[in-house]
């Protein structure tokens, strides 16, 4: 049995949650059992503490834990969120939308974990714009950004599924800018530790294929039967909602192709956290990620 902890319950994770539903894990003759965590830094903790087996989370953690312990044996073995799952919403549309619009106006960024703001970040300065000299609110939770937005108090605010859609739908909310198009950013892999990765090689094989399986499912599955399946896990989310922020999401080639994480994405979320201090230093591709059974289960 492996034991797997979901890092935080989020749309976007809706892979993980397919591999169960659609019997991917039994197809693959592994048995995989899900661990709730209060946080991402638990599931961390629990993972190299040999509490779980597994867990599914932002090669960030990894890079993190490598930064802390150049000896970490903490390594990336299967992607399955391969762009960023986060977008700026605006309260007034805006078609000719900049990045560098973001100096002028009154923005919400994410607090609730790291990533987001530190890849936006790294967008920004891209673009020219110093991300100090942003009016931004950092410390607010995504829900109280989008009601600061309702109520004007905000002018544009990042955000993720489902409280992007829910703007949308309510006409309340425009998108600016969907950090997926940036291109590929090492987002959500599954991680274990190398020691792990050996002692348990076929049973991990096993589960790629599987997460494989899930990942093809989600990218040809239409949104309102990906709703239908996972409605389970978002029990406060309404079918048409949650079938239309998959929908985007695919559109947006959220998930890719396959479970092999690409070096340019990991580059991209390395250089990021680096700009914005979270790195110190760049840490190689290959101590992070084994992408030997991601690329059997290609082959």
């Amino acid at each position: 049995m492996i034991v797997l902890s979901e890092n935080f319950r989020a749309l976007f994770y809706a892979p993980f949650y397919a591999a169960h539903e659609i019997g991917a894990f039994a197809a693959e003759g592994v048995d995989v059992v899900h661990r709730d965590t209060a946080n991402p830094g638990q599931a961390t903790a629990d993972l190299l503490a040999g509490r779980t087996d597994v867990m599914w989370g932002g090669p960030l953690r990894v890079l993190l834990t490598h930064m802390a312990d150049p000896s970490s044996d903490l390594v990336c073995f299967c992607d399955v969120v391969a762009r960023d799952p986060f977008f700026v919403i605006g309260r007034e549309p805006r078609a000719d939308f900049r990045l560098a619009d973001l100096a002028q106006v009154r923005f919400g960024s994410v607090s609730e974990v790291p990533t987001p703001w530190l890849c936006l970040q790294d967008d920004l300065r891209r673009a020219g714009v110093d991300p100090a000299g942003l009016n931004r609110i950092g410390d607010a939770s995504m829900a109280d950004n989008a009601a600061a937005l309702r109520a004007g108090r905000l002018d544009a605010v990042q955000l993720f599924q489902p409280y992007a859609e829910s703007l949308l739908a309510s006409g309340e909310g425009h998108v600016w800018y969907a950090a997926a198009e940036r291109g590929l950013t090492a987002y959500t892999t599954l991680v274990t530790r190398r020691a792990t990765l050996a002692a348990r090689r076929d049973e991990l094989a096993a589960m790629v294929r599987a997460q494989y399986r899930a990942l093809q499912w989600i990218r040809g599955t239409a949104g309102v039967e990906v709703a239908r399946v996972l409605q389970a896990y978002f029990p406060d989310v309404p079918p048409a909602l949650f079938a239309a922020a998959i929908d985007r999401y695919r559109a947006l080639e959220l998930y890719g192709p396959d479970p092999i994480t690409r070096r340019e994405g990991f580059d991209r979320l390395a250089a990021a956290m680096l700009s914005g201090g979270a790195l110190k230093a760049l840490i190689p591709f290959e101590d992070c990620v084994d992408n030997s059974l991601a690329e059997a289960a290609v082959a």
